[in-house]
């Protein structure tokens, strides 16, 4: 809920408001970008203050685990097992390129006709960067760890949903290092604007496709690096060599974590005709177990969806599919009458033209298409505007490397669900966006690749440039 100078956050397990918020101003949007590039200058000099930092902060998380799992389930929903693994995954991710980051900006010498040449990697600066609430503070940290490691500073607008969790991340930063070298902007789309066009040297962004595509012409406009992360509708192929248990097991894992909001989750589930069957009843039997409830209790395997809109959306596309000619094997409603409940679904007989394929679904919803033969499987995978994530399921290992390669997307994932780690980069083609995050290839993005090459004398070229 919002107004033109508050934002109120509702829980969207109770309908309960948990939190009101100030929008900031355009002054007070500049003053924190300022107050981060004057940080920068102290921040970019010494990666042993870096580390250090990050080490005492990922402390501070392990320690507050609990109470940030709580905020996070309060203001978006997922069970606070998933909220408490969130935070425990931010922690281990800070620690990771505090340990690595140093070495991975490390000089590059390399050959020329130079006396020498080498290849240095300097921050850019302060990078805008605004984040959606589905994972509230692992967006932040995937992003933030290294780039900050690498010397820059950070100024963050969480999502109007998550708000206190962006300011918890901002308040366990100025702990550590109260310079400015993490903080955060509230406020609606506005205030993401004024973010962009305020001086801050580059933008991350993760989201939808259309804002995505307005952050990323507005910050061209202004001449700034931008990376996007778009999200994706990710299949999950099922081969006919496939382990059926570990497969369906892995379904319900890769579709319903986060309660289906989130964008490697597995959103389109593609199955060889032969396994069909085995497959989608053990899949159905397993997504019938699931507990659907208050996200506080550790008990809980699904809460609610992130606000009504979102309920009324994924309520609205299954009702379409089954008009079209799918049938709900599992769940299809609305549960209870109070929070933003929905049953976990699987949904067959469903037509790769469906809208419920060509989008991406956020929510607890499955749906399942058959198909002859691996080239067909590998046709529907690709048939999508989205790149982010594939996993595939098979015993044959050079089949999957094979079928890997094949598939359009920024990862890959054979006999598991797709996941994000810190150790490999992270980030899609076509419209899942451009650009990664995490590993040395995330901290790079955001770093100045400078040529520096040393020679006795004036070498006369023939060519241009």
């Amino acid at each position: 809920m919002m107004s033109s100078d508050r934002i109120v956050t509702i829980n969207p397990a109770s309908e309960e408001v948990v939190g009101e918020h100030v929008v900031m101003s355009r002054d007070q949007v500049i003053a924190r970008v300022k107050s981060a590039k004057e940080a920068f200058q102290h921040w970019r000099r010494d990666t042993h203050r870096r580390a250090s930092v990050l080490y005492e902060v990922a402390s501070i998380l392990r320690k507050e685990r609990d109470n940030l799992a709580r905020t996070a389930t309060m203001e978006m929903g997922k069970t606070i097992r998933e909220a408490r693994a969130e935070v425990e995954k931010c922690a281990w991710t800070i620690e990771y390129f505090a340990d690595n980051g140093e070495h991975f900006i490390d000089d590059e010498v390399t050959v020329t006709d130079a006396r020498k040449t080498f290849i240095a990697f300097e921050p850019l600066g302060t990078i805008g960067s605004i984040m959606p609430w589905n994972f509230p503070y692992w967006q932040g940290i995937r992003f933030a760890a290294p780039a900050l490691m690498a010397g820059n500073t950070i100024v963050m607008k969480p999502s109007s949903t998550t708000l206190q969790c962006g300011k918890e991340l901002e308040r366990i930063f100025s702990s550590v290092d109260n310079l400015g070298i993490f903080s955060v902007v509230i406020g609606d789309a506005r205030v993401g604007e004024m973010l962009i066009d305020s001086p801050v040297d580059a933008v991350t962004f993760t989201g939808s496709v259309e804002v995505g595509a307005r952050v990323a012409s507005r910050a061209a406009m202004h001449v700034k690096k931008c990376v996007l992360e778009l999200g994706g509708s990710d299949p999950f192929i099922v081969l006919d060599d496939a382990d059926i248990d570990k497969a369906s097991s892995a379904a319900v894992k890769g579709r319903f974590i986060n309660n289906g909001q989130s964008c490697i989750a597995s959103k389109r589930f593609i199955v060889m005709r032969s396994v069909a069957k085995e497959f989608i009843e053990s899949f159905a039997r397993k997504a019938e177990r699931m507990r659907v409830g208050d996200p506080m209790h550790d008990d809980t395997d699904l809460g609610p969806v992130v606000n009504r809109h979102a309920l009324e959306y994924i309520d609205g596309i299954v009702r379409e599919t089954v008009m079209e000619g799918g049938e709900v094997l599992v769940g299809g409603e609305r549960v209870g009458s109070k929070g933003y409940y929905y049953a976990p679904t699987l949904i067959t007989k469903v037509k790769e033209g469906m809208r419920i394929v060509r989008e991406e679904v956020f929510g607890p919803v499955a749906p399942i298409m058959i198909v002859d033969d691996e080239r067909e499987a590998i046709r529907l995978a690709n048939d999508s505007e989205f790149g982010l994530g594939a996993s595939v399921w098979t015993t044959d290992l050079d089949r999957a490397e094979r079928l890997a390669r094949s598939i359009e997307a920024g990862l890959v994932t054979i006999n598991n669900v797709v996941i994000s780690d810190p150790r490999v980069p992270f980030g899609g083609v076509k419209k899942s966006g451009f650009g990664r995050e995490l590993s040395r290839y995330g901290m790079l993005e955001f770093m100045n690749i400078k040529t520096v090459r040393f020679y006795d004398q004036l070498i006369h070229y023939h060519h241009v440039e």
